[in-house]
């Protein structure tokens, strides 16, 4: 389980401000495998079926109680927590989700993008995070630009689609919920919750209705065909049911003021999402007794779930206690050793340790994770702390640079590629590196605006 963070300006160095308190208003992106697992298990299989490749289509997960989703940037979507609590069944996101798939696949987006102005293509899309619901934070000079700025949001989903677009989603969602071979209740179930909407004036209307307008004809038009593919798909698994279930309850007790858990899981609920928001609630009250006896009696129960674990060993190194948290942060990894995001908490609190062997066994965690996520500002930023530790300062100074470089931040990246390179040999893969990273980050090299690719770039940990 990852620390709450919110877009900040850290202090000097590689260090980040963590444990930020936030309203629950303010925007930004967020990260936590266990949402992104079941945001990739609902959609991945859509994807698919609309013809696109599935690790080609980013999901980004956007903190604002608002009720949103669009797609920007080509073929990458994004979800507003607000959505996401409000869909009531897996129909129903997964209907959300068929139709934004439908404007990717048919290029919608594209034309939209263009009328943005190309904010989009000069916003960097980075994926730092530690853990369960770590929102971006990046170097000191560059955080309020990251792509959380909540104008930028606005702008890029404010774009209304035509209704001859509108429409076309629509059926294409539908093309593909049919040939996955599941319930089409859900969007129009969805868009019904929400008819009154279009009897609203426009500044009204929650974000999601003033880009994809609904009417009573789109509804009844959706249903009728919905009705058809429905009575020949097969039921939801309980699986997913769970995971909805699971997700919204963590999102509550991260994001949702204290009343809004002790109001939708009470003391009373002893189910498993029940135990889950109130433990994490505490957490953030900093109750640790309590959040510490919620979570374990949830594995307890579930002895399997890598992000319960995640949570027990986010607890306790908040608290302080980085050898204790060691053991549930390894086992989160055993669990599921595909999450970056875990590798890099379990590194983060083997740091905490001081411990020689503990560092270098930290360093292998963050390459793992880097080779997973090349574009994880954080593991950058923990790796960095790992070479300073190691006495390795050009490596650090490089480590740095790459941080910086992934977050867009081009000034502080060429200033720590020229530091690593002053102390690099020029002829080494790493000198090399921070030889390259000099040469994209100048601005005399780069349009105004612009952030070019790195292609292929890894750091060699070589002694």
């Amino acid at each position: 389980m990852g620390v709450l963070k919110r877009i900040a300006h850290a202090v000097a160095g590689p260090a980040l401000a963590l444990a930020l308190p936030f309203a629950a208003s303010a925007q930004g992106l967020i990260r936590d495998a266990e949402i992104e697992q079941t945001l990739r298990d609902y959609a991945d299989p859509l994807f698919t079926a609309a013809g696109l490749k599935a690790s080609d289509v980013n999901i980004f997960i956007v903190q604002d109680d608002s009720l949103n989703a669009f797609v920007a940037g080509g073929q990458n979507m994004f979800l507003h927590t607000g959505l996401i609590l409000e869909t009531k069944t897996p129909e129903e996101l997964k209907g959300v989700i068929a139709h934004e798939t439908g404007h990717i696949a048919l290029g919608h987006n594209v034309t939209r993008d263009q009328q943005a102005g190309g904010a989009f293509q000069s916003t960097s899309l980075i994926t730092m995070g530690l853990g369960a619901l770590a929102l971006f934070a990046g170097a000191p000079d560059a955080a309020l630009a990251l792509f959380g700025s909540s104008s930028t949001f606005g702008m890029l989903s404010a774009f209304k689609f035509t209704r001859a677009e509108e429409s076309a989603a629509d059926q294409f969602g539908l093309d593909i919920l049919d040939a996955t071979q599941q319930s089409a209740d859900g969007l129009p179930g969805f868009m019904e919750h929400f008819r009154y909407e279009e009897l609203m004036s426009e500044n009204r209307r929650d974000p999601y209705f003033r880009s994809h307008p609904i009417s009573s004809d789109r509804i009844s038009a959706l249903t009728r065909r919905a009705a058809v593919i429905t009575a020949k798909s097969k039921p939801q698994s309980q699986e997913t049911l769970d995971q909805l279930a699971m997700m919204k309850a963590k999102l509550v007790g991260f994001i949702g003021p204290a009343s809004r858990v002790s109001s939708r899981y009470p003391a009373s609920d002893l189910s498993m999402p029940g135990k889950y928001a109130r433990a994490i609630a505490a957490y953030r009250a900093v109750d640790i007794k309590v959040a510490l006896t919620l979570t374990q009696e949830l594995i307890d129960a579930d002895p399997n779930n890598p992000y319960f674990e995640e949570l027990k060993g986010q607890i306790l190194f908040e608290s302080g206690r980085a050898e204790e948290s060691l053991a549930p942060h390894r086992k989160s990894v055993e669990l599921a050793p595909q999450h970056a995001l875990l590798k890099v908490n379990l590194a983060r609190s083997l740091i905490g340790t001081k411990d020689e062997a503990s560092i270098n066994e930290a360093e292998g965690l963050l390459i793992d994770a880097l080779a997973l996520e090349h574009d994880n500002a954080f593991a950058w930023n923990q790796l960095a702390v790992v070479y300073a530790k190691q006495g390795r300062i050009g490596d650090a100074d490089l480590a740095t640079a790459e941080e910086a470089y992934q977050v867009g931040d081009m000034s502080r990246a060429h200033i720590f590629a020229r530091r690593a390179r002053d102390k690099l040999k020029l002829e080494t893969p790493n000198g090399q590196r921070a030889d390259d990273i000099m040469a994209l980050s100048d601005p005399r090299n780069r349009p105004r605006g612009s952030r070019p690719g790195l292609v292929g770039t890894t750091l060699h940990t070589q002694h």
